[in-house]
C-alpha cells in the first residue's frame, strides 16, 4: 500500500464543523514542512545536480501529470518574470497537454512512452537535466519519461511522497517527500501537492540566485510587466543608488531593468 493511498487519520469528515475541518486540515498541513526538512539533503544533490546543466548552459524540465504536472507548469511559468531569463530556460510539461493545464485528461498518465516523446518535441538532451514529478511515484508517463532518459544519458531527478518507487528507482537524484495519509484519503493535491510546490520553490529560487539573478536580497532581472513590479524596481534602484523615488523611477523607464541601471551608475 503506498503511504499517499493509506486511509485518513480522520473519520466521517462530512460530521465535522467547518471550524473542526479547518483545524484539522490546518494541522495535516503543519506536517509538510517538517518532511521537506527531512528530504533536504536530498533535494540539495538534485539541485547541486541541475545547477552543474544550467551553468553549462542546460535547460530544467519538470515533467507530471495532474496536480504534479501543473505544479511543475506553475514553477517554470513564473521563472521568466521573476527572474528575467528564457521561457526555454525552465519548461515544464503535463501529461495531456495544454488541455489538462485546466481539465483532466482521460489516461493521459497512463501512456509510458508518452513523457519521452512529450520530452522530444522540446530536443531534450544530455546537456539538459529533467524532473520527474509524481506524488504517488509510479504514474508511467513520468516514469517511462525518467527511465527513457537515463537510456539516453539524461540526468534526472525525481519528487514523490512515497519510498521506494518506480520513480526513485529511475531517478537519478530522487527526492522523497513523505507528508503521511491525506486529510480526505488518496486526495495527493492536498499535503503531497503543498510538498511539491515547496520542493519546487526551493529548486527554481537557488537556482537562479547561483545563475546570478539575484542581487543582496533583489530580483534585479525580473521582467516590468506591470506597475507593481515597476514600483518594485523603483525602490531597489532608490534604496541600491540612494536617488530620489522620481530619479529612480527614469532611470528604470531609461534602462529597462534594474540590473543595467545598478551596472550603468556602478561607483
Amino acid at each position: 500500500m503506498k503511504i499517499t493511498e493509506t486511509d485518513s487519520n480522520y473519520q466521517n469528515l462530512e460530521n465535522m464543523s467547518f471550524h473542526d475541518l479547518l483545524f484539522n486540515i490546518n494541522q495535516e498541513d503543519m506536517l509538510v514542512p517538517v518532511a521537506v526538512d527531512r528530504a533536504l539533503n536530498q533535494i540539495e544533490k538534485l539541485v547541486e545536480a541541475a545547477f552543474r546543466k544550467l551553468s553549462a548552459g542546460g535547460r530544467l524540465f519538470y515533467i507530471g501529470a495532474g496536480t504534479s504536472g501543473r505544479l511543475g507548469i506553475l514553477d517554470s511559468s513564473e521563472c521568466p518574470p521573476t527572474f528575467g531569463v528564457s521561457p526555454d530556460l525552465v519548461i515544464g510539461i503535463i501529461a495531456g497537454g495544454e488541455k489538462a493545464i485546466r481539465k483532466s485528461v482521460e489516461k493521459a498518465e497512463d501512456n509510458f512512452d508518452a513523457g519521452w516523446w512529450d520530452l522530444k518535441k522540446h530536443n531534450v538532451c544530455s546537456g539538459d537535466f529533467v524532473i520527474g514529478i509524481s506524488s504517488s511515484g509510479t504514474t508511467p508517463y513520468v516514469v517511462g519519461a525518467l527511465q527513457n532518459c537515463f537510456f539516453n544519458g539524461i540526468e534526472t531527478g525525481g519528487i514523490t511522497s512515497n519510498i521506494d518507487t518506480p520513480l526513485a528507482k529511475e531517478a537519478r537524484y530522487p527526492v522523497e517527500v513523505v507528508v503521511g495519509p491525506e486529510f480526505v484519503t488518496g486526495s495527493t493535491r492536498m499535503k503531497s501537492g503543498t510538498a511539491q510546490k515547496l520542493v519546487l520553490n526551493m529548486v527554481s529560487t537557488s537556482l537562479m540566485i547561483k545563475l546570478g539573478k539575484v542581487r543582496g536580497n533583489k530580483m534585479v532581472d525580473m521582467q516590468l510587466t506591470n506597475t507593481k513590479l515597476i514600483n518594485r524596481g523603483t525602490a531597489i534602484i532608490t534604496g541600491q543608488l540612494g536617488v530620489t523615488e522620481e530619479e529612480a523611477h527614469e532611470l528604470l523607464l531609461k534602462h529597462g531593468s534594474v540590473r543595467k541601471v545598478l551596472l550603468s551608475n556602478k561607483k
